[in-house]
Formats: structure tokens, C-alpha cells, sequence
């Protein structure tokens, strides 16, 4: 039995297939979640399948606090949300701090919350009432630097890097706001692992979003990890590609194929680029216990480089149906997404989303509910295989098939900028339910699938 990421190509008549499996071989009498521990660190089970929901407090409610956010609980949880990512809730650096309110990624203090968010009882009672819903909770974790006036900025000097000159300096020029520690200071290392444990401890969090991951040693995030995790099994985010980030974390970022999706609506490339990045995924060594978070936004693209509508305009659900059902693939929406928020939010001030109606909700919650109960997609073993289909004269057609035994998940998009119709492809015939419509679909010889600029069919059976 192979294992998931090797890519064979078969030719017919009727339909070209590309199957993306790995190329390591099962040995005799071994289990598959005996190859998930055997190709990185095991995702904790309840992570295979758990769409993320990244929660920006200042902006989500007009209040701009841990209680008012709860009061959202219910509605994410219906969502079929599963891991809300928390961006930071400590207080905020007024030393060299960026606009009137200042960054979130500039601590001043780690184990407090800030006074405008609420306190810590709040976000503990947060936790507790996301978890009697059935979702996780991380918080993301700033280790790389901190505020100016951070206290260890007085009390331990020797913690941060200095330039040539002795001075205390940011970790790039344009990080005024923020002080770059020095992970070659074994006390420091203790500190901050200590720092982590208070939120364990205190809050019950069930993981962390480790802020620019690479930026900070992996020796720091394993022997960290190795011990935080005798405290409770975590779920680990590193904002960060690349394999060897795997070492350590469960999920990293898929920039790649983000910025893909980008030049796509662009018209600087074509959908086949994205079979060219799976395939460098296969080359660079990624397992398929090797979770990558696939977005159309976060706090970052939405506030620098625009939303959804400016970047992907009317692809944006087209691509992210595209990238929800990837091999590997963690699927995660911003603050507003579901909302159809149309405009970039402040970074450094209070801006809060306007929650009138939410257009993209059941989009959303459609998508998920298929991602954490279909046996075909989850991210992690045991999973799926992948199946490349023919995409006939349309190089932004893209079409693919997961499948686990009789059970299967079809998903067609078109990213031109005309009506396409899909080859006729004698391995999808059969009987299909449409995601979001529910009803049922039966393709046969002579079945014709049209579809319009930015449309998309999800099937399955």
C-alpha cells in the first residue's frame, strides 16, 4: 500500500488522471497512524480535521473585548469552527509603539491581558465555554521580540540582541516598535518557556501560533515543546514554510501556494502552477502528517495588501474551495470573512467589523462541516488519495478528486474569465450530492458541467 505523495500520470481517451501519492511503502503489519508518527510529530487526533478561525479581539465587536467576542461562540461553533486562533490579547508597548493604539505583536507584558480587552478571568472563561462547545483554542505567541518597555528591557539587558554599537535593536529596521531577544541566553530561553506555561496553566489553552517561527531557534521551540507537552497535548501553528519547520510544529503557512492564488487573478500565471507546487512539495520532502494552513486572508493580507475582493475579486470562493480540500490542507478564515467584509482594517487602531448580515456564512460552514466529516479530506493520516482530472483546452480549470475507498470528493473550479465546460471524465460518472445545494447529481456519458467565470461545484459521495 502506498502512502500519500508520489504523482503518476495515466493517459487515455477519456480522461488524463494525476494521482498524488507519497512514495514511501507500508511495511507489513503497519498501521496507517503508525506512518502519520513515522513522517513528523503526530497532530493530536482531534486536530486531523479541525478548520481554524483566527479571532482578531480589537476589531471583532464594537466593544472591542474578550466577553463581547464570546458572545460570537455559538455562532462560530454552528460554523463548524474548530480551533480559534486568539491574536495576541497581552498589553500593547507604548515605547516607539505605531499609530494611536499600537501593534498586537508588541508585548509589554506576557502573562497579563490588556485593560481594554477585558482580564484574565475573561479570557479563561472564554476558553472554558469554547471548549463546552467543541472548539479548541490557541493563542498566538510572540517569543521572537518585545515592547520597548517591556520590564526584562530594564531587569535582564543581556536577553537582547545588540548591534555593533552595544544598542538594543529591532529584529528588521522597519520593527521600530519592537526589541529582538537573544535565544543564545540560556535564561531567556527559560523565561519565555515559562511564559507559555502561565497560559497553560492559568487559561487552559490547548496550543500556540508561534509568531514568525523561523525567526527563532528550533532548538528553543523543541526542547520547549518536548516539555509543555507533558502539561497537556498541544496543537502547534508555526507562521513559517518549509519542512524542516515540521521538526516541531504540526501546521505551518502555505505562503506558496497563497501568493499563487494571487498571480492567478492576476493573469501572471495559470492553475497549472498549482500542480507545479504540489509537486515541489513532493520533491522538498512534505508527508501528509504535515498540515498546511491554506487562507484567502489573515490579519496581515487584509490590513497591507488588501482583501479577498481587491486581491482574488470574483475568484476569491472559487480559490478558496480550490485550496480547502488539498491533501495536507488546514483551511482557516479571517475575522469578517464570513461577513463579506469588503475593506482592509486598521492595524494600529480600533476599527470594528460590521456584523449586519453574514452573506458567506453558509459558505463557509458548508466547507467545513464537509472538511471535518468526510474520510477522503482530512488533513492528516489517515487520508485520501489525490486525483488530478483533465481540464480539457482551460489551463485555469481546475479540477480533482479525493477519494478513500467507495467514498469520494469532487471539486471543480473555473478561474478564466469565460463559461467552460468540463471534459467528459468517464471516473467521475456516477451519483453525486452537491455541497451547497444539497441535491443530488448524477453524471453519466453525455452529461455536460458548464460553468461560468469564478464558478465552482464541490460533489461528493
Amino acid at each position: 500500500m502506498l502512502s500519500k505523495f508520489c504523482i503518476v500520470r495515466y493517459l487515455s481517451l477519456a480522461f488524463l488522471l494525476v494521482v498524488v501519492s507519497s512514495c514511501t511503502n507500508q511495511k507489513a503489519g503497519q498501521s496507517n497512524n503508525e506512518i502519520c508518527k513515522n513522517q513528523g510529530i503526530e497532530v493530536p487526533k482531534w486536530a486531523r480535521k479541525a478548520p481554524i478561525y483566527q479571532v482578531n479581539i480589537r476589531q471583532f465587536t464594537p466593544e472591542g473585548t474578550i466577553n463581547a467576542f464570546s458572545k460570537h461562540l455559538p455562532r462560530l461553533a454552528e460554523m463548524n469552527v474548530k480551533i480559534l486562533w486568539i491574536m495576541p490579547v497581552q498589553p500593547i508597548g507604548k515605547l516607539n509603539r505605531k499609530g494611536p493604539l499600537g501593534s498586537y505583536y508588541s508585548i509589554a507584558d506576557y502573562r497579563s491581558v490588556h485593560q481594554d480587552y477585558g482580564t484574565l478571568d475573561d479570557f479563561r472563561n472564554m476558553v472554558i465555554e469554547a471548549h463546552r462547545l467543541g472548539m479548541r483554542v490557541i493563542l498566538d505567541w510572540v517569543a521572537n521580540h518585545t515592547a520597548w518597555d517591556h520590564p526584562w528591557i530594564e531587569t535582564h539587558p543581556e536577553w537582547y540582541k545588540k548591534d555593533e554599537n552595544g544598542r538594543m535593536m529591532p529584529p528588521i529596521p522597519d520593527w521600530s516598535d519592537v526589541a529582538q531577544l537573544d535565544y543564545s541566553n540560556a535564561e531567556l530561553r527559560e523565561a519565555m518557556k515559562n511564559e507559555m506555561k502561565f497560559w497553560i496553566f492559568e487559561t487552559d489553552i490547548d496550543g500556540f501560533r508561534c509568531d514568525v517561527a523561523e525567526m527563532v531557534p528550533g532548538g528553543f521551540w523543541s526542547s520547549t515543546f518536548r516539555e509543555l507537552n507533558q502539561i497537556k497535548p498541544l496543537y502547534l501553528l508555526a507562521e513559517a514554510e518549509g519542512v524542516e519547520m515540521h521538526e516541531n510544529f504540526h501546521t505551518t503557512y502555505g505562503w506558496h501556494l497563497h501568493h499563487i492564488m494571487n498571480k492567478i487573478a492576476k493573469g501572471d500565471t495559470t492553475a497549472e502552477a498549482i500542480d507545479h507546487y504540489l509537486d515541489l512539495q513532493s520533491k522538498e520532502g512534505y508527508r501528509s502528517n504535515m498540515q498546511r494552513m491554506y487562507f484567502t486572508s489573515n490579519h496581515d493580507e487584509n490590513s497591507w495588501n488588501g482583501t479577498e475582493f481587491e486581491r482574488l475579486g470574483p475568484l476569491h470562493q472559487a480559490m478558496f474551495v480550490t485550496m480547502a480540500f488539498l491533501p495536507n490542507a488546514v483551511p482557516m478564515i479571517y475575522t469578517g470573512q464570513e461577513s463579506a467584509l469588503n475593506r482592509r482594517l486598521k492595524f494600529f487602531d480600533r476599527d470594528p467589523v460590521d456584523w449586519e448580515d453574514f452573506p458567506l456564512m453558509d459558505f463557509y460552514k458548508k466547507i467545513f462541516e464537509l472538511y471535518t466529516t468526510h474520510p477522503a479530506v482530512t488533513a492528516a493520516c489517515p487520508t485520501g488519495d489525490f486525483l488530478r482530472l483533465d481540464n480539457g483546452p482551460y489551463p485555469n480549470l481546475y479540477v480533482y478528486m479525493r477519494a478513500k475507498d467507495d467514498k469520494k470528493v469532487l471539486v471543480i473550479a473555473n478561474m478564466e474569465k469565460e463559461t467552460v465546460t468540463l471534459p467528459e471524465l468517464e471516473l467521475i460518472f456516477g451519483e453525486w450530492t452537491d455541497l451547497f445545494t444539497g441535491k443530488k447529481k448524477t453524471i453519466k456519458a453525455g452529461t455536460e458541467i458548464a460553468l461560468g467565470p469564478g464558478e465552482y461545484l464541490v460533489l461528493y459521495i
